[in-house]
């Protein structure tokens, strides 16, 4: 099995021509002779070449079909992007395809290797947490599949990026907590290594340092998305020789997971424990005390990503990437109120 996907560029190397020229005999232009289409088809073949769709003279985006690929869709977040990506792609008569990675890089690889690329005008992407190399990306960007990525996007890669602010996010929910006298403050964050994951880190500890709170080591704890990773992480915390006494989490399902551990011990949230989560899921109204957050808006992420997108496939030639970045809003709830 070859480790990246064979691309026109390989092909180009190999015959010592340009890319545009083997991409011309590939799409069967007029304006390649024979000798040459020949040498290409016959190197493409031998590599295993699949083509993409410019190669199948679909580039004019007549399949009018977006294909997204995400970690997830069950959690609230990634349901309310799609449900964004959904309303313009209908309005402008493109129909969407889920490729559910469920945050495994194997699973996002295997995907892209088996995508038939004819079938698709363009990408939606949302990268897994240790989407092990960009190189499968840079290699359809490079095959000129139009591609935006959204939320989780890649750090080395050009292309259009629709995200949330997530460091001013981060360093107001932080700057909440000690504004409600909470100043000895944990982070429960995400994996390492995700761009986002970095971006609320910073948040928290640029917000520690402009009110010269010191950094506890032992208070940052790295590990998956869930409920039950926040409960864990949270037990951990609690074992500390010196416990914090509020929690940054860098989701909402996480925060719960924390709340549910200070439950057990019988700790007061709100009162003798801050906790603040990130995303606005529904779940931090119904769950008691209800939980601050920071509202994400993911409705809009998918909005744009998916006009970003379009303007892209129509567009092409005269398309600039975009970085886009939406603010986040504090929704200040119960489990950071001190009765002052």
């Amino acid at each position: 099995m070859p480790h990246h996907l064979v691309t026109i560029k390989d092909i180009a190397k190999i015959l010592k021509i340009s890319v545009s020229t083997v991409s011309r005999a590939l799409r069967d232009t007029y304006d390649v002779n024979r000798e040459t289409k020949e040498k290409v088809l016959a190197v493409a073949a031998e590599l295993k070449y699949k083509p993409n769709f410019n190669a199948t003279g679909l580039a004019r985006g007549s399949t009018h079909n977006i294909g997204i690929i995400l970690p997830f869709i069950a959690n609230y977040y990634f349901s309310t992007v799609i449900t964004g990506i959904q309303e313009v792609a209908h309005a402008k008569g493109y129909n969407i395809i889920l490729f559910v990675t469920n945050d495994s890089p194997e699973r996002e690889l295997s995907i892209i290797k088996n995508l038939s690329f004819s079938s698709f005008d363009g990408l939606l992407v949302s990268i897994c947490s240790d989407s092990a190399e960009d190189n499968h990306f840079q290699q359809l960007i490079e095959d000129e599949m139009p591609i935006v990525f959204f939320d989780r996007v890649p750090k080395n890669i050009d292309a259009s990026k629709v995200m949330q602010d997530d460091y001013n996010g981060a360093f107001e929910a932080v700057e909440h907590l000690i504004q409600n006298n909470f100043t000895k403050i944990a982070h429960i964050a995400g994996p390492k290594g995700l761009t986002f994951t970095e971006k609320r880190l910073q948040g928290y500890l640029d917000a520690l340092k402009k009110h010269e709170i010191p950094v506890n080591e032992k208070w940052i704890i790295f590990s998956g998305f869930s409920q039950e990773c926040g409960e864990a992480d949270t037990s951990r915390l609690l074992a500390c020789e010196e416990r914090p006494n509020a929690i940054f989490a860098v989701n909402d399902r996480k925060a719960i997971g924390a709340m549910l551990a200070l439950k057990k011990q019988n700790i007061e949230i709100g009162k003798d424990f801050g906790v603040i989560g990130f995303t606005n899921d529904p779940v931090s109204t119904i769950i008691s005390p209800t939980l601050t957050t920071m509202a994400e808006p993911a409705y809009d992420i998918g909005s744009i990503s998916c006009e970003l997108l379009i303007k892209q496939i129509t567009k092409k030639k005269y398309f600039h990437n975009e970085d886009v970045v939406l603010t986040c809003k504090l929704i200040s709830r119960e489990s950071t109120m001190r009765g002052k």
